[in-house]
């Protein structure tokens, strides 16, 4: 009996699970973030919605804070929680609460004050110099339990008010968690856990054999504690995420500080959810469905790269709010397909930042119906003045793609100016015919025998032959010589560069055509910076 009441838990879970990955498929987040304190108070969530409304995303990423949702230990307040529902209905806007629990950004800032000022109860980690820090130790069960019955009464209270509407389509387990100041806890109870011997589903997570304690398998160093740090922060998310599964059973995921700038395990919020301990999270905590990069350091295209795994689609609930924003959402979509891509503190963002995400959304919102579908393979371009240029290859094909700045028209390409990031989604529509929607790119497209040949004579980025002497006097030479037909193959051609609307069929729209000088004479299709165009590239071979 016991067996079979096992087991019939185990299906139920795997069904839970399988809603939260119809959700998940279903998504596709065109999100802003809120800073921290944009949603404490009634008056401050009926003025920001409406503007997140109005800047053309889908979603807003709300955090749900726990010192106010349980200000007094067992006394429970949902007020702003509903608030934050309700205008977002309003505003036809989706929703992605934040759980700021435990831990935001490491720091046990969002406890309530009854949980701050019992240390004894609530105990701290601490460093290896006994140093007892602003961070809640996440081997206290203490801890865990009061964390969990927030989050339960959360979980009942979106289920109760939601469930039949589903405003809130994500949800995140705690926010950036990590240690800082040291790689690990250094507690009575994280002492007492180093001591243990690893388990052995982690063991063969890692692929390593032999049995111990913590220190025997891994050995000693900032290596091994952020590993041990990282086993233990997932077990207890995964308790939280085991209450989502049973109460009201959504997308979950945890996100990570970035491990940037060569520090290191301590120096940044050691042990989260990284690409780096994907495994020891995956295996952890499995009711997790995704663990999200938050991406503010340079090098935006790697840190994306790494979280894009077969059991991890991208999703990028924090990047910073910039200038270059709009081009790195179309960036993700095209080239991952990514579930969502959201700049943090948008509410705060100046309108010369805004408007490029606006500009993006608008972009990506008619790219829907067509990135949505698998037989049509997608490519994401994200270049600055140092990484200026890639090479596609489509069978037959090659898409030279490169920052508009590369040809020497626009003044600020030349002109000691610094280059704004140019970016943009391609789409193959069908076998010659693309489309490219972005901004601040410009595309030629060549057979792969023609581009091989035109290698070995230099070309300007005008297309024009380099005012170069070595140049001139081989071409010359050539000239001498008895005329030889040595080119090989067929040249790919433009037919037509238009641009187009898209309608929520997947339909295109004929705005107008861009040839003659916008084209440069059928050389190739360029979007310039600061425009954000969908073109419809139709192209043959001759």
């Amino acid at each position: 009996m016991k067996q079979k009441v096992l087991i019939l838990l185990m299906l139920w879970c795997t069904a839970m699970s399988a809603v939260a990955q119809d959700r998940l498929s279903q998504l596709y987040v065109l999100g802003g973030e809120l800073s921290n304190s944009a949603a404490t108070s009634v008056e401050d969530i009926d003025e920001v919605m409406p503007r997140m409304a109005q800047l053309g995303l889908n979603t807003v990423l709300v955090p749900a804070y726990w010192e106010l949702i349980e200000p007094e230990e067992g006394t429970f307040d949902f007020t702003l929680v509903d608030r934050v529902i309700d205008r977002a209905r309003e505003n036809r806007l989706q929703v992605v609460l934040l759980w700021f629990g435990a831990w935001k950004n490491s720091m046990s800032c969002y406890a309530p004050a009854w949980f701050k000022t019992n240390v004894k109860r609530f105990p701290r980690a601490v460093t290896r110099q006994g140093k007892p820090l602003e961070i809640a130790s996440c081997f206290s069960d203490e801890v865990l339990q009061a964390d969990c019955r927030a989050f339960t009464r959360l979980m009942e209270h979106l289920a109760a008010k939601d469930k039949a509407i589903g405003t809130v389509s994500m949800l995140q387990i705690e926010n950036e968690i990590g240690m800082l100041e040291d790689a690990r806890d250094h507690s009575p109870l994280a002492e007492k856990a180093w001591s243990q011997t690893v388990p052995d589903k982690l063991l063969k997570a890692l692929g390593k054999k032999q049995r111990g304690t913590w220190a025997q398998v891994l050995g000693a160093g900032d290596e091994a504690d952020e590993v041990f740090m990282a086993w233990h922060y997932a077990l207890y998310v995964e308790q939280l995420a085991q209450v989502a599964r049973r109460v009201y059973d959504m997308p979950l995921f945890v996100n990570a500080a970035m491990n940037s700038r060569g520090r290191k395990p301590g120096e940044y919020p050691s042990a989260g959810p990284l690409a780096h301990l994907a495994k020891v999270w995956k295996t952890a905590a499995p009711s997790v469905d995704l663990l999200a990069p938050d991406i503010y350091d340079t090098g935006f295209k790697q840190w994306a790269a790494q979280y894009d795994m077969a059991d991890n689609r991208l999703f990028i609930p924090e990047s910073r709010c910039c200038e270059n924003s709009g081009v790195r959402a179309l960036y993700v979509f095209g080239e991952h397909r990514a579930l969502g891509f959201s700049p943090f503190a948008i509410d705060q963002a100046p309108a010369s930042e805004t408007h490029h995400v606006s500009q993006a959304y608008q972009l990506l919102r008619q790219l829907r119906p067509v990135l949505r579908s698998s037989k049509h393979p997608s490519w994401g371009l994200l270049f600055d003045q140092q990484d200026r240029e890639r090479i596609i290859s489509d069978g037959d094909l090659q898409l030279i793609c490169r920052h508009n700045f590369t040809l020497p028209w626009d003044p600020r390409a030349t002109d000691g100016t610094t280059w704004p990031e140019g970016g943009a989604t391609i789409v193959r529509l069908a076998p010659m015919e693309y489309l490219i929607a972005g901004n601040g790119v410009v595309v030629e497209f060549k057979t792969k025998t023609e581009y091989e040949q035109e290698q070995r004579r230099q070309l300007g980025e005008d297309g024009f032959v380099l005012a170069d002497g070595s140049q001139q006097a081989s071409e010359a030479q050539e000239k001498t010589e008895t005329p030889r037909k040595t080119f090989r193959g067929k040249r790919c051609g433009i037919v037509s560069v238009d641009q187009v609307s898209i309608d929520e069929q997947g339909q295109l729209h004929y705005i107008r055509r861009d040839n003659g000088d916008q084209d440069h004479q059928g050389r190739h299709a360029r979007i310039g910076v600061g425009e954000y165009k969908i073109l419809h590239v139709r192209l043959y071979q001759y």
